[in-house]
Parts: structure tokens; sequence; C-alpha cells
């Protein structure tokens, strides 16, 4: 959600929703989880991030997993119905870390496949567009998930079901 600079309110409802309806995150507090991670973001967003990729490397993932983090990735993307490019570097920077094949993410995000044509990956490319994804990430100081009222989120379920 953060990745671009700015957390919107239907990328928030998008990632509780996920939560409620599917336990997508385990069994964790998602408020509590999103705000520990916000307060983290603010003390230090590229030490966050670098951490971030540095798990999804050194991490065993099943195909299920992989597939269902894209898939949050992708879906989180697309929530406030603009394609930041910034968004699009740190999506190159997640599945290149990632083994899962094209096939099964497009079976379900179409039209993602722009985003994941294979660039000529090197480890100094990769390198460099982690890099560079730090370089032009503006870290901004983030609202913690818990002060968001209720009432916006559901405000915005009523706009969406309009």
């Amino acid at each position: 959600m953060a990745c671009d600079g700015d957390i919107d309110k239907r990328e928030v409802k998008l990632i509780k929703q996920l939560q409620k309806e599917n336990k997508t995150f385990g069994e964790i507090d998602i408020n509590s989880e999103l705000d520990t991670m916000l307060l983290a973001i603010n003390k230090d967003g590229q030490e966050f991030l670098k951490g971030y990729f540095n798990e999804l490397t050194t991490t065993e993932l099943t195909e299920a997993n992989e597939l269902k983090l894209i898939e949050v990735a992708i879906d989180t993307i697309k929530a406030d119905d603009k394609v930041e490019y910034s968004e699009i570097k740190f999506f190159k920077v997640i599945r290149s870390k990632l083994k899962i094949n094209n096939e099964p993410i497009l079976e379900k995000h179409p039209d993602f496949e722009d985003y994941l044509e294979q660039d000529i990956i090197t480890d100094s490319y990769l390198s460099r567009l982690q890099n560079d994804f730090f370089d032009t990430h503006i870290s901004n100081e983030f609202e913690l998930i818990s002060e968001i009222d209720n009432d916006i989120l559901d405000n915005l379920k009523e706009d969406n079901e309009k």
C-alpha cells in the first residue's frame, strides 16, 4: 500500500476485506499488524522495504502462497484505480524474488501481462531496479490504520456499491 508514497483508503479497505473474508494473512489482528508495519515504515521506510525484499528472497513459499502474494499485490495496485510507476517497479522487484510461473498469474490477471514480461534479468539489473525504486521512492509519514475512522471505510463501501 505504501510503495507509491500514498495509502489510499480503498487499499486499506481491500486489505481489511481480504483478512475478514478469507483470513488471507492468517490469524492476525490486521489493524495491529498494519499499525506495527506503518510505524516501522514511518521510522525508516527504505530499511523496512529492504527487509521485506530480503525476507521474500530467503523465505520458502509454496506456489499457492506465492500466487496469493502476487494477487494481493496486484489487487492493491488496482484498488485506487491508478497504476503508478513506483508500484510497477515494486511489483517487478517482488516478482523477481518468487519462483512461480506466469501462467497461474495470467489466468487471474490477464491485464497484468505487460508487468510480468521479463526484462533482461541479471543480478546487477535487479540490484539497479531495487536501488532505483528506493532512489525515487518518496517516504511519507502515514496515518496509522487504527486512526482511520471506520465510518470513512464504510462510506467507501457504500460508494462502491452504487
